[in-house]
């Protein structure tokens, strides 16, 4: 049992996280498993209550996470920022934690994942959950590969933006439900619109500094029936990660299959090597 128990702290030391499973105290040594902690980058109007299913699912298969909340979003009390700041606020997160992570990033969170990576050398794989991949140079609102493919057919968010007076867009809870959460439960699509936040258009404009992905390992998870990023659009961002794998769902898998993103994330962490 001392040896034991020395593995243990020597491992905590190490900052390495471990999930130890039913065995003899003998065996224990050979039975931790190392997993690498996931930090969950939440998208535009979100914050980090988008997470929380799949946080509890994570929780159930012995993986550590952390949801960020960006400036100005969920329960934070910093002022709306832009990419770069939120890609600060995220890479500044991962340096506290002082270990090697999984990055995932949601929807706008893709950009802010892609830039957070160039900030610290402790992200090791990258998750782009139906997220915009952005090449060194691009922006939201511009991304050459995109532009250059048909018009998509989509419900999209046009009718629920409004632009407030100091100039960050909000979305109409109601509008916007059958765009963000169209195979949610009806509690759940309720729940979410309720939380939305207004978002600073620097976010969508300002262009990512580095492609983090051109170095760091990376999977794309496409959602088939996303009615924000048609499926076109992500198809031609997932070219640029090493995987890719689909989940039939709408644009919050988070909210709408939290078993099979949590499933999905967890093989990712398990496999990421530190």
């Amino acid at each position: 049992m001392i040896t034991t128990l020395r593995h243990v702290l020597a491992t905590l030391r190490e900052h390495r996280w471990c999930v130890a499973l039913p065995c003899d105290d003998d065996e224990m040594t050979d039975t931790l498993v190392s997993v690498t902690p996931i930090v969950l980058v939440h998208g535009a109007w979100h914050g980090a209550w988008c997470w929380a299913a799949v946080q509890a699912e994570l929780d159930k298969r012995g993986v550590p996470s952390y949801a960020v909340d960006l400036p100005g979003h969920g329960t934070s009390d910093r002022p709306l920022g832009d990419l770069h700041g939120d890609a600060a606020c995220v890479a500044d997160l991962i340096d506290r934690l002082a270990t090697d992570v999984v990055l995932v990033g949601h929807s706008y969170g893709g950009a802010v994942i892609t830039e957070a990576a160039t900030r610290t050398q402790r992200v090791r794989h990258l998750v782009y959950l139906t997220a915009f991949v952005l090449d060194e140079g691009e922006s939201l609102a511009s991304i050459p590969i995109l532009a250059a493919l048909p018009p998509q057919q989509i419900i999209g968010l046009g009718q629920a933006r409004r632009t407030l007076e100091d100039g960050a867009i909000a979305l109409d809870p109601a509008a916007a439900i059958p765009a963000l959460y169209g195979c949610c439960e009806p509690a759940v699509q309720q729940a979410s619109a309720a939380r939305l936040s207004p978002q600073p258009k620097a976010s969508f404009a300002q262009a990512v500094t580095g492609a983090s992905w051109k170095r760091v390992p990376s999977t794309y998870v496409r959602c088939t029936e996303d009615q924000v990023i048609p499926l076109a659009h992500q198809d031609a961002m997932a070219q640029r990660c090493g995987t890719v794998l689909t989940l039939e769902t709408d644009h919050s898998p988070a909210a709408s299959m939290p078993a099979a993103t949590a499933d999905i994330l967890a093989r990712v962490a398990r496999h990421t090597t530190r």
